[in-house]
């Protein structure tokens, strides 16, 4: 049972005896040992839902597909320049002052022969929660202090909305503040889920998952309130929260709202007055939905068409939507498209249209499916990390999405965000906590782009397909194997968690931040790398920072020496919480003093300056662009579309490897839905082994036939560890149902060029054959 908290003050949180205190992606954790072992872990905060993430600390310690020792792809090591073995050579394990001196002797080869801009270090990815050892900020601060290297811009998550958001909002947007949930509990009368599985995405966190965020989903369900889940999938949060499920074409979200746009122009339903006050460019817009711009009008009937839902389902919720206090709560997969800039946009003019931004449970919500975003901020409390060193500006960057087209294109120019730039000459890719080979879009692509670089080097904890297609691989240690704190939500520090080192390191894995070290001082740059601090001198400097923070708001708080010997969740609630925070309100209430960081201070439903890049692909206000791959696009050879949405058990291709599996494999593969029909055309019952594929790859999976996805479209989830059958084959089978084997690897437009996976057709077909074992999960040969 937890401590009740005192207003106002820090408590530690109550927990089991003999259990350490430790945190990870999906939550605060105690972890139970005997004789030294783990053998149980769970949750340390109150929660009313099972969140299985938290139950596999073991899975995690103890996996086979470990990587144990240092090592060095064969051929790598024997001088054979021949880089299309990576993934199918043999492995060779050496001792860590071989490993070492080669990646130190590597990087100041390649830095004196091709200079510090042909060294990637993006290192994308998920990586530890903890403020020390944040693996991707070690890198690059390694880099940076000795001599630099080209890194990447944006995410794959938001990669299309955060370049147009500051366009149409002033900011990005997608990792703001929201509206509380407490508002939308008290004031939204019709919510809308829009493309988002807040059930599942609120499990985990970029720092630690506080689960509030999902005990607010059974509030809203007790409610009462209308709830219309808007998704081509019948989702885990639609279920749970009983409600309407209205299934969409795939790719087809923004021709909705331009037929929903339609009917209340067209019926003079719109809020005239807030569009004037607080946008610019409704107008143009409006042209363009009435069809005196292209001779199209966005009609009910038109969008009908396109996107699936009847044309009267369609004008009701325009009349819907303008008759409630109505929250639009859209999720990220929307704009992961060809494209995918508009979505966002448009759904920012629909809430415009309604007049009800900055209203207490009325507007729009873009980031309620991520880090308990929702939930009231604290007093500004917060822990310091460690930063990546100061970066040489003059290096270049690419967007992140496009790092197969830049590994395959050097020297080539492209458009992004009104830019001409040229793709670096990558010589040399170093990755630390991520794995490219689960989320990129079109993996053959991507394998022929890995075998440009001259040398890729990877610090890993598990022979993820990343650590596969490297040539020097360096195990790492879990967040289990060393001292850190972090806290619990990203945007809500109502606690902080010490992440208390389980066990020792395993085998020969060492800390991230041990090897950047090393490979520090053996360029000199030790001292700068370090700063002379140790593990516990960083920790006790990052918590001093709460510290203060408390000190200045006369906040009781315990010293660091008392807070890591207590080893407990340390909980804080203010003495006068904010529950009723309005996203836009200060903006709705003062224009002229809050006014937006537009050109034009307001809301832009047209934008000059997007108009003026002259791009073919993003015009100067939201635009139904129909992709080259989706839904209305199949054809006799592709005739179903992809989704690839997230999956409950895992964090992408997080925990893909651990006895989480049980409850989602079918017949030893990454699941596939398809809808009953679907199935039936095909032969295929639930169960089945099926062959999805398409022009650019195949894959394998487990069938699971459903009426919860709309007919036509098949999903696929996002995060299945790549098992490609035989390297040296082009085209060669995933054995696993990676759905990035046939996702496309185009840019979403010249503005954004974020990664659009969901614009993607392809057949199924029943498979005949003996289906080969799935090896991912067991380690590669190697020899000593």
């Amino acid at each position: 049972m937890n401590t009740t908290l005192e207003q106002g003050k820090f408590v530690f949180l109550d927990k089991p005896e003999n259990t350490i205190t430790t945190a990870a992606h999906w939550g605060a954790l105690n972890v139970a040992l005997e004789n030294g072992r783990v053998v149980r872990s769970e949750g340390s905060l109150a929660k009313n839902h099972q969140n299985e993430l938290q139950d596999v600390v073991a899975d995690q310690l103890y996996s086979s597909v470990r990587v144990k020792y240092p090592m060095v792809r064969k051929g790598y090591l024997e001088g054979d320049k021949d880089t299309t073995l990576r993934g199918r050579d043999e492995w060779v394990r050496v001792s860590w002052d071989k490993a070492f001196e080669l990646v130190s002797n590597e990087i100041q080869r390649v830095r004196q022969q091709y200079g510090s801009e042909s060294i990637f270090g993006g290192s994308y990815g998920w990586y530890s929660c903890g403020s020390l050892h944040a693996s991707r900020t070690l890198l690059q601060r390694y880099l940076n202090v000795t001599g630099g290297f080209i890194n990447s811009k944006g995410d794959y998550s938001t990669g299309a909305v955060q370049v147009m958001m500051p366009y149409v909002l002033g900011n990005i947007e997608v990792y703001a503040q929201q509206t509380s949930w407490h508002t939308i509990v008290e004031n939204t009368e019709l919510l809308v889920i829009w493309s988002s599985n807040p059930l599942n995405t609120l499990r985990i966190a970029w720092t630690s998952a506080e689960p509030e965020g999902i005990d607010y989903l059974a509030k809203i369900k007790a409610s009462g309130k209308r709830i219309i889940c808007i998704d081509p999938v019948k989702s885990e949060t639609c279920q749970f929260l009983e409600a309407e499920w209205l299934p969409i074409n795939t790719g087809t979200d923004v021709a909705l709202i331009l037929g929903i746009a339609h009917t209340l122009i067209s019926e003079n339903k719109h809020d005239h007055d807030f569009l004037a006050k607080y946008t610019v460019g409704f107008e143009q817009f409006a042209d363009y939905v009435l069809g005196k711009t292209d001779n199209q009008p966005k009609t009910a009937e038109w969008a009908s068409k396109i996107c699936g839902i009847d044309a009267e389902t369609i004008k009701e919720l325009a009349h819907a939507f303008i008759a409630n206090r109505t929250m639009l709560m859209s999720g990220w997969g929307l704009q992961r498209l060809q494209h995918g800039e508009q979505s966002h946009w448009a759904l920012v003019t629909l809430a415009a249209m309604l007049g009800q931004i900055g209203l207490p449970g009325g507007g729009f919500g873009l980031n309620y499916r991520y880090s308990t975003n929702g939930l009231n901020a604290n007093s500004g409390i917060r822990l310091g990390a460690i930063n990546a060193g100061k970066p040489n500006l003059n290096m270049p960057f690419f967007p992140v999405a496009r790092i197969a087209d830049a590994l395959l294109n050097p020297n080539q120019t492209y458009d992004y965000n009104g830019q001409t730039l040229v793709y670096p000459d990558v010589k040399l890719v170093y990755w630390a906590g991520g794995n490219p080979f689960a989320h990129h879009p079109d993996t053959n692509y991507l394998v022929k782009a890995w075998h440009q670089p001259e040398t890729v080097i990877v610090n890993e904890c598990y022979w993820t397909p990343t650590a596969r297609m490297a040539d020097i691989v360096l195990p790492a240690t879990t967040s289990y194997e060393r001292n850190d704190l972090t806290v619990a939500g990203d945007y809500v520090v109502k606690h902080i968690i010490p992440m208390k080192q389980v066990v020792p390191p395993q085998f020969e894995a060492k800390n991230d931040y041990d090897i950047f070290a090393e490979l520090a001082k053996r360029a000199g740059k030790e001292q700068e790398f370090t700063e002379g601090k140790s593990e516990m001198d960083w920790l006790k400097e990052f918590y001093q920072i709460a510290y203060d923070a408390a000190e200045k708001i006369n906040t009781p708080f315990p010293t660091f020496d008392e807070f890591w010997t207590e080893n407990k969740v340390l909980s804080f609630e203010t003495e006068n919480q904010n529950n009723t925070f309005v996203r836009y309100q200060d903006y709705r209430n003062d224009p002229i003093k809050h006014k937006l960081a537009t050109p034009s201070g307001k809301i832009e439903i047209f934008s000059e300056t997007v108009a003026n890049m002259n791009y073919d692909d993003c015009k100067g206000h939201p635009t139904w662009f129909e992709h080259q791959e989706y839904s209305g696009k199949t054809n006799e050879v592709e005739p179903l579309a992809l989704v690839t949405p997230h999956i409950k058990y895992r964090l992408h291709s997080q925990l893909a490897y651990s006895s989480l599996r049980q409850y989602y494999e079918v017949n030893g593969r990454e699941p596939v839905l398809i809808h009953t029909q679907d199935a039936a055309e095909r032969g295929i019952t639930s169960g089945d082994i099926v062959r999805i594929f398409n022009k650019r790859g195949q894959v394998l999976a487990g069938a699971v036939v459903s009426d919860g996805i709309i007919k036509g479209t098949v999903a696929l989830y996002e995060g299945g560890w790549y098992a490609p059958q035989d390297l040296s084959q082009p085209n060669t089978l995933c054995l696993n149902g990676n759905p990035n084997v046939l996702t496309k690897n185009d840019g979403s437009s010249k503005l954004g060029q974020g990664n659009a996976p969901n614009t993607t057709t392809v057949q199924v077909e029943k498979f005949e054959l003996e289906a080969p074992e799935v090896a991912v999960f067991n380690p590669p040969q190697f020899s000593e």
